[in-house]
């Protein structure tokens, strides 16, 4: 029986091959085929040797779209001789998984065999769809391989979570893409080697940087690419990618004067309070696939270098912007970018903190061997009244507005200002304020 249905399977996986897209053609046979994951699949990695030793345990798959998941899956019951079923949360429901499960005891009482049971987007399971899976998984009956785009620990059950063991991929680099690119143009069995295609370096740079890390979709769009350049006889060009990938693609060199130029530019129309002009460059440079942790540090540095104290709330909101792009990633944060860049550029803008910074370290420079006063050093400890530490400090909060008259600084810069506020924003208050204290601890003018 064993042997028939392993007959008919392989004679609708031929007929299958011949109408699959090239990523499913194309989808690796082993785990030396595999590009990028070599925290998975690299020599003497945990995943690696658990499925070469044909042992595999129930586990889950956490990445982005096209990382290889489906296809690990299908490694990991390929290497072990067991029986893979797939079944996907978006249409299966508790009897689909209790059908699995009855064949599965069935297939390990009568040949001795285990049940691989692929469950694809297992974060869309409800919990009681979760806890039918948990006898099976238990006792052994199928080996869970369950695969998320989600954060499992907020979407999946914790009792099945502890029964898996939790392996996380990541999006495949650009080298990555372009060695499957390659792979895939030059194949005669399964890939485009037939039609003896070149793509120019242009467009294949775009289609690895487009694609967001994603094999499939730059697979994908390989052959819609490589149907084009053959409908008007030529190779692969830039142009083909981008209308296989049906978007615009912004000709930016990440590498080169591009990057700088466009960076340069949107701080700058931050810094000239334009926001239609920042949220233009905001977008080229996401668009162009640019790294958005990089433009979320920018923004950090412009807040406390270009806003500073005339809004304060300016860093706070440039900050969080950075946490919402770790919490949920592009293209979701660019929402986030794109909220800090338009308070960014609105904010009242002052430089007094990088005029304050510049002076500061002027001051530090010319007295390089000032002494901490007396009156400031430390006297919590014994011995330090001999010394004379501490002697003279006079304690703020004893004092009217909490405010008292003594020096601060190195009696060689005593009485120097080097913080000076301007009248913008917020920081028009805070130069008020600072006229008031100036006042009580006997400083010259800040203007």
């Amino acid at each position: 029986m064993r042997a028939m249905d392993d007959l008919f399977g392989a004679q609708r996986e031929a007929r299958q091959a011949q109408i699959a897209p090239l990523a499913t053609r194309m989808r690796p046979r082993t785990l030396d085929e595999i590009s990028g994951q070599l925290h998975l699949v690299g020599s003497g990695a945990a995943f690696r040797t658990m499925v070469e030793a044909g042992r595999p345990v129930s586990m889950i798959l956490w990445g982005p779209p096209g990382t290889g998941k489906t296809t690990l899956a299908r490694l990991v019951a390929a290497q072990s001789d067991a029986q893979f079923e797939q079944l996907s949360a978006t249409s299966a429901g508790v009897k689909d998984v209790r059908d699995v499960l009855a064949g599965a005891r069935r297939r390990l009482g009568e040949e001795d065999r285990r049940t691989v049971l692929f469950l694809d987007e297992i974060h869309r399971f409800s919990k009681s769809q979760q806890d039918a899976l948990l006898p099976g998984v238990e006792d052994g009956t199928v080996i869970l391989v369950g695969a998320t785009t989600e954060n499992p620990f907020f979407e999946i059950n914790s009792p099945l979570i502890s029964r898996s063991t939790l392996f996380r991929l990541e999006p495949l680099e650009a080298a990555d893409l372009a060695e499957l690119i390659d792979r895939a143009l030059v194949d005669t069995d399964r890939g485009l080697g037939g039609f003896k295609l070149t793509i120019a370096d242009g467009a294949r740079t775009a289609l690895t940087e487009r694609s967001g890390g994603d094999a499939r979709l730059a697979l994908n769009a390989l052959e819609m690419a490589a149907f084009l350049a053959r409908a008007v006889g030529h190779d692969i060009s830039f142009e083909n990618v981008e209308e296989a990938l049906q978007r615009r693609i912004v000709r930016y060199d990440k590498a080169g004067d591009q990057h700088h130029d466009v960076i340069s530019a949107f701080i700058k129309s931050l810094r000239g309070s334009d926001p239609d002009a920042s949220l233009y460059w905001l977008h080229t440079m996401l668009e162009a696939g640019e790294d958005p942790e990089f433009i979320t540090r920018r923004m950090i540095v412009f807040a406390s270098e270009d806003v500073g104290l005339a809004d304060s709330r300016a860093l706070a909101v440039a900050v969080a912007a950075g946490q919402a792009l770790a919490y949920v990633g592009l293209p979701e944060a660019s929402f986030a970018l794109s909220h800090a860049a338009l308070y960014l550029a609105a904010a009242p803008k002052s430089d007094s903190v990088k005029s304050a910074m510049g002076a500061t370290r002027q001051a530090v420079a010319d007295t390089p061997g000032a002494q901490v006063p007396m009156h400031l050093r430390q006297a919590g400890y014994q011995g330090a009244t001999v010394l004379g530490h501490g002697e003279g400090y006079r304690y703020p909060h004893d004092h009217p507005g909490h405010i008292v008259r003594q020096h601060y600084l190195p009696e060689d810069i005593a009485g120097s200002v080097l913080f000076r506020p301007t009248e913008q924003g917020d920081e028009a208050e805070l130069a008020r304020r600072l006229k008031e204290i100036d006042q009580r601890l006997g400083k010259g003018s800040r203007d």
